[in-house]
């Protein structure tokens, strides 16, 4: 969930191609879907959870302006985690980014419902996410979008190669950069 009681600067992060993805399995009970047509109140319902909107019709508005347009590719680049009920519970998409006529591979959107938190599924679809962007776009750096509220996120992503990086995606500086890593570090030091 995100931290808004910490002051909001934006961060991008990247991994450098073709380094190795490591293997995380789902726990058992959960399994992997991509996006069905329909599944776009599910994620809304998934972002709001973990609160990147104030409520789920926010999530619906942003859906249909950033992703609705392109079903045919949410098909096989957006990730779910259900549990054994068939419920979503996480999401993630393996996306990209149009840089100046450039295609730039993109890990996009990570959220997993408070009730199913700390069970290893965000580790899982970081893995899987990754390894899909590996696939879909072989021979380029991935980039990450997060802020300061997912100053959690940021260690797990480290934790799978991606390091913080003081430009924006486009290569401009990232102005927010050195206030972000003070606020990040000195959330670490009290955990």
């Amino acid at each position: 969930m995100l931290d808004k009681s910490i002051p909001y600067h934006e961060i991008w992060m990247t991994r450098l191609k073709n380094e190795p993805v490591p293997s995380v399995r789902l726990p058992e009970g959960f399994r992997f879907s991509y996006y069905q047509k329909g599944d776009m109140s599910e994620w809304a319902a998934i972002e709001a959870s973990v609160l990147e909107f104030d409520n789920a019709e926010e999530g619906l508005a942003y859906f249909e302006q950033a992703f609705a347009p392109f079903e045919e590719e949410l098909a096989h680049q957006m990730l779910f985690i259900e549990d054994e009920a068939g419920r979503k519970v996480a999401t993630c998409t393996a996306w990209w980014k149009d840089v100046d006529g450039q295609r730039l591979p993109l890990f996009h959107w990570l959220a997993v419902k408070p009730e199913a938190q700390r069970r290893g599924l965000a580790g899982a679809l970081v893995s899987k996410a990754t390894a899909l962007l590996q696939e879909l776009e072989p021979g380029k750096d991935i980039y990450l979008h997060t802020q300061t509220w997912s100053y959690e996120a940021i260690r797990l992503y480290e934790r799978f190669g991606y390091q913080l990086i003081a430009e924006n995606i486009n290569g401009s500086k990232n102005e927010s950069y050195q206030k972000a890593m003070e606020i990040i570090e000195a959330q670490n030091q009290r955990e």
